[in-house]
């Protein structure tokens, strides 16, 4: 199984009404409930591992990920609200106001355990539960636990409107790095991180930390890989016509997954034997996977049968 652990929330996503005015759509949504989502949608046993609301919102991504064929048997319900967030796009880029204060994702706790980490091919965290303290601490007892069996994947997918002291997150990520085999940022959390560095000096050093993987997204320019055996690696985005790029992230992130997975190079060890060909393969269809989620609003990643693809 593959499993992702973090925030499962409801976007708001811009929309315009019959009147042509602008007004705002519900949209199931979370970083890393999209990850789980799409590495289901193509075919692999997913599990979402997080805070979960029995109220109407919780229950609306409760249903979308049993439709999507992801299993909740490790995430935890409560009657806490579920977070909500307001997407305004500007320049091209999603922009969100969050409201998270005491929510279901915000207040998930881990179950010391619970999961049979023997069983779990790769655990993939990120986003807005490593934003606070408690989320964060949560992550880091899941990931102690889980690190000599599966693989960890971590996509940071940073908020700065949700960090409140820069130094200590940016601390913090570097913790969670350190302790990643799979790293992957977009541009823009790159620069949030480590501001003008040269992307191959980070990805060497996060190499020389223990990483197998490092990769960054470009949005319209593709992405570029570094593997400590297969070297740098980069692919070119899909010519496509965006509708919005909800979401964008989270499905290369999961097609990325999905596709080492299907090579067989995901289980922990795995990642540090695949070959340039394999990876260059794996990147481009996680490339077209994100595409194809641009081209319709709101995060819904594509399904397998959307896809052509040879491995």
């Amino acid at each position: 199984m593959l499993i992702s652990c973090g925030d499962a929330l409801i976007d708001f996503v811009p929309t315009r009404n019959a009147d042509g005015r602008e007004a705002v759509m519900p949209a199931v949504g979370g970083s890393c409930l999209n990850v789980a989502i799409g590495m289901a949608r193509l075919g692999a046993p997913t599990g979402f591992l997080g805070g979960i609301s029995t109220d109407m919102f919780g229950r609306m991504i409760a249903d979308h990920a049993a439709a999507s064929h992801v299993d909740l048997g490790f995430a935890t319900r409560s009657d806490r609200q579920t977070t909500l967030a307001f997407v305004q796009i500007v320049a091209g880029e999603s922009h969100y106001a969050f409201y998270d204060a005491e929510t279901a994702t915000r207040n998930w706790t881990y179950r010391r355990g619970s999961i049979p980490f023997d069983t779990v091919e790769a655990l993939h965290v990120g986003s807005t539960t490593l934003v606070n303290d408690q989320g964060a601490a949560e992550t880091k007892a899941l990931i102690a636990d889980a690190r000599a069996l599966s693989t960890i994947s971590l996509d940071p997918n940073c908020r700065p409107n949700l960090v409140k002291d820069k130094p200590a997150y940016l601390a913090r990520m570097a913790e969670f790095a350190g302790t990643a085999d799979l790293i992957k940022m977009s541009d823009v959390d790159f620069a949030y991180l480590y501001g003008d560095e040269p992307y191959q000096q980070r990805a060497n050093a996060m190499l020389g930390q223990g990483a197998s993987l490092v990769v960054i997204t470009r949005g319209n320019n593709g992405a570029i890989a570094w593997h400590a055996k297969a070297g740098p690696v980069e692919v070119p985005a899909p010519k496509i016509e965006v509708a919005d790029t909800i979401g964008a992230g989270d499905s290369f992130q999961a097609a990325l997954l999905f596709a080492l997975h299907k090579q067989r190079r995901l289980a922990r060890q795995q990642p540090k034997d695949i070959s340039a060909d394999e990876l260059r393969r794996a990147l481009s269809f996680a490339a077209n996977c994100a595409g194809l989620t641009c081209t319709r609003p709101g995060a819904d990643p594509p399904w397998s049968r959307e896809i052509t693809w040879s491995w």
